[in-house]
């Protein structure tokens, strides 16, 4: 597994192996112990899916206290636009995002630490988008900000006239820039 630094501390962008042959490809999405080896000291708990449409956005979610959570999530059908944005007051990085394209394709996968909110963009007709989490879902602990938030300026790679935003995520408050 290739490991690659996004420049946000804790942020990773994995490359595992794929053997490919004729009758298709083979990879490992997630081993324990290659994480233990690299350091990487996660106990992953949850395993969530989601199925979405071209010009769906989803996000940007995170939970807060005890109930925060890290994830590793990778797409299995299609592409998405994959963002990470830095909520960590004592990091250098604060209010900075990453993005990132996440597909069937590449097979790329990003490890999020606890202490950021997370969304992506369908660019794809679908895409099926995975991703395991090492704390359980707590509706109590949910928040978000709202992924327009034109101060973040985030591209997310969608045109304005196909952006399907639930109304839930717009209700998420800009984020505190100070």
């Amino acid at each position: 597994m290739q490991i690659i630094s996004t420049g946000l501390d804790g942020l990773l962008l994995l490359e595992p192996p794929v053997y490919k042959d004729s009758r298709g490809y083979f990879f490992e999405s997630y081993n324990a112990k290659q994480f233990l080896i690299n350091g990487l000291e996660y106990f992953f708990v949850q395993d969530n899916e989601s199925y979405s449409h071209k010009g769906v956005i989803r996000g940007l979610h995170y939970q807060v206290g005890l109930m925060a959570q890290a994830k590793l999530v990778r797409v299995a059908l299609g592409e998405v636009l994959d963002i990470a944005l830095d909520l960590r007051k004592d990091s250098p990085t604060f209010g900075k995002h990453y993005s990132v394209i996440l597909s069937s394709n590449n097979k790329k996968q990003l490890l999020i630490p606890r202490g950021f909110a997370h969304g992506f963009s369908v660019l794809s007709e679908e895409a099926v988008f995975l991703y395991k989490c090492d704390n359980y879902y707590s509706k109590a602990h949910e928040a978000g900000f709202n992924p327009l938030d034109t101060q973040l300026a985030i591209d997310w790679k969608v045109s304005p006239k196909m952006i399907q935003i639930s109304d839930k995520d717009l209700a998420w408050p800009s984020f505190p820039h100070h």
